[in-house]
């Protein structure tokens, strides 16, 4: 079927259409749940970020993660990061369904999460523990999902001396969907509300 209106050439660049779009930067998010018979599932996925002050939104197609957020409507969100890039990604790769002991094969352990109904693992030292506030089915059997955050935890590790989260000592990372690679977030490079005041003068 011939394109209504095909596109036009960008004057100095290279064109690739609009079927994948590298949207940047993609988290590496960490989506843990417990199914029926209470056994931790966790699962990469990054289509998603903040959307509101408290809130969290993904997008998953079908899996054993969306069947157990559509059961326990609770789940925590962690963050993938540089010391613990392979066990994330087998994370990612295999499903739950067909390994439902994958979280233990990676060595990874968990804990139960004192306010929702969802796992908190171990060797992720920041967590979102998180109830789902919408979870809108899609006709592939995925899910679009949004969570209200309850409560944020995180290691003593990755704090600065003020008490505050360090994403530099973190080091998450982040999926680079142009070369498929992930990418480590680290390097401060300005102040936020700070840096732009040059322009104001």
């Amino acid at each position: 079927m011939e394109q209504k209106n095909p596109l036009q050439e960008v004057a100095g660049r290279k064109n690739f259409g609009g079927s994948h779009p590298v949207i940047t930067p993609l988290p590496a998010l960490m989506i843990a749940t417990y199914d029926e018979h209470g056994h931790p599932d966790v699962m990469m996925a990054a289509w998603g970020g903040q959307c509101d002050y408290n809130q969290i939104q993904f997008e998953l197609s079908a899996h054993k993660t969306t069947d157990n957020l559509r059961l326990k409507r609770a789940f925590t969100v962690s963050f993938a990061g540089k010391d613990n890039v392979a066990e994330s990604d087998y994370l990612g790769m295999v499903s739950g369904h067909k390994v439902p002991d994958k979280v233990a094969r990676v060595g990874f352990t968990w804990s139960p999460s004192p306010n929702v109904d969802a796992p908190i693992i171990d060797q992720y030292p920041l967590t979102l523990e998180c109830r789902v506030v919408l979870l809108e089915n899609n006709e592939d059997g995925g899910a679009r999902v949004v969570g209200e955050v309850v409560n944020m935890s995180a290691a003593e590790s990755i704090l600065n001396n003020e008490g505050k989260i360090d994403l530099g000592k973190l080091q998450p990372i982040i999926y680079d969907s142009s070369l498929h690679v992930y990418r480590v977030v680290g390097e401060s490079v300005g102040k936020a509300w700070g840096s732009g005041k040059a322009f104001k003068e």
